[in-house]
């Protein structure tokens, strides 16, 4: 462990022979058994494409209110499109923080279950037709940093390379760019409250030198502040699920910065496509003897169908879109 709270590890050594690959494969499952977040150099994320991305989330959030409102995520059935400041919730307590939502581009669909409204196209600002670009260009490159990790991780966990590439289908990802304003009260504001993300995997990308980020360990907060040319990597609730505890999905929130000051960031999140159910991993003897189960929460359950876990946390952190185009859902959640 670092002065940093949270592990180091490197990616690129998976391409450094057999040696090094095994070794990062070791601190990788250990990262996640440990702690459950990690830090990522080795990406092959330039500098230049991570200006890139800054700018065009900067200028997004410059635009005159009326064009961000313009795709306002309460138009969407598909929970895409932009959040205004106090527009989403996290244990039903505010978050302090404006965002857009880019999910997979995709042409809505009618019935089935109720995760299929998840799936729909995305709302992009007319008036900044670059984001786009940047963003299609982030996604590609960080889906292949996703994959090349699940490929290490179930190596790392006993089973086949391709167990996660069999399991995952079309993956379903989400890009939140999110400004976190600067509050000027006298103690901590929530930007985000403490929770485990719903999926398999995120990939955090903070603005340089932009603190903020908490993670929880053995009880206490301890801060995760940014690192040059690194990611911020998490499991969630889903590889908990198909690993039975062994790694664990960690709590985490994100306290506002003061004002005047701002706050840029941009997490991927990597999952299966909704319908998938990621089975139970037949961990080695040795590892299955450390897996602690899944923890039971009765006011957070783990679904083993990715799309039920994502439903539900769309459902409670967008309360106002929900009941615009759910009410069905939402009725149907009371009276289970």
């Amino acid at each position: 462990m670092s002065e940093l709270n949270l592990p180091v590890l490197d990616l690129s050594l998976l391409d450094e022979g057999p040696d090094a690959a095994a070794r990062f494969r070791h601190d990788l499952r250990a990262a996640t058994h440990d702690v459950g977040f990690f830090y990522l150099t080795g990406t092959g994320v330039g500098a230049g494409l991570e200006a890139r991305l800054l700018q065009a989330a900067k200028d997004f959030f410059a635009l005159p209110e009326a064009e961000k409102l313009s795709i306002e995520n309460v138009t969407s059935p598909h929970f895409r499109g932009y959040t205004r400041v106090g527009g989403e919730r996290t244990q039903g307590r505010v978050d302090w923080r404006e965002q857009i939502d880019i999910g997979p581009e995709r042409a809505a669909i009618t019935g089935g279950p109720g995760y299929n409204r998840l799936i729909g196209p995305n709302l992009w600002p007319g008036a900044q037709p670059e984001l786009k670009d940047v963003v299609t260009e982030w996604h590609d490159h960080l889906t292949g940093v996703a994959r090349k990790l699940l490929r290490a991780w179930a190596l790392a966990l006993g089973a086949e390379e391709q167990y996660f590439d069999r399991h995952f289908g079309d993956p379903q990802t989400l890009i939140k760019i999110v400004r976190y304003p600067g509050k000027d009260d006298p103690t901590p504001q929530q930007g985000v409250g403490a929770h485990k993300d719903s999926g398999v995997l995120t990939l955090l990308w903070v603005e340089p030198g932009k603190g903020g980020l908490q993670v929880e360990r053995d009880g206490e907060w301890v801060d995760a502040p940014p690192v040059p040319g690194a990611f911020v990597v998490n499991i969630g609730e889903l590889l908990e699920y198909a690993t039975q505890g062994y790694l664990r999905a960690t709590n985490h929130r994100v306290i506002s910065p003061r004002f005047p000051d701002e706050r840029i960031s941009v997490p991927f999140f990597f999952n299966p496509a909704l319908d998938a159910r990621l089975p139970i991993i037949e961990l080695p003897a040795e590892l299955a003897a450390e897996a602690r189960g899944v923890e039971d929460d009765p006011t957070n359950p783990i679904h083993a169908t990715y799309g039920e876990n994502a439903l539900k946390s769309r459902l409670r952190a967008h309360p106002d879109v929900a009941e615009r185009w759910h009410p069905d859902l939402l009725a149907a959640r009371a009276a289970s």
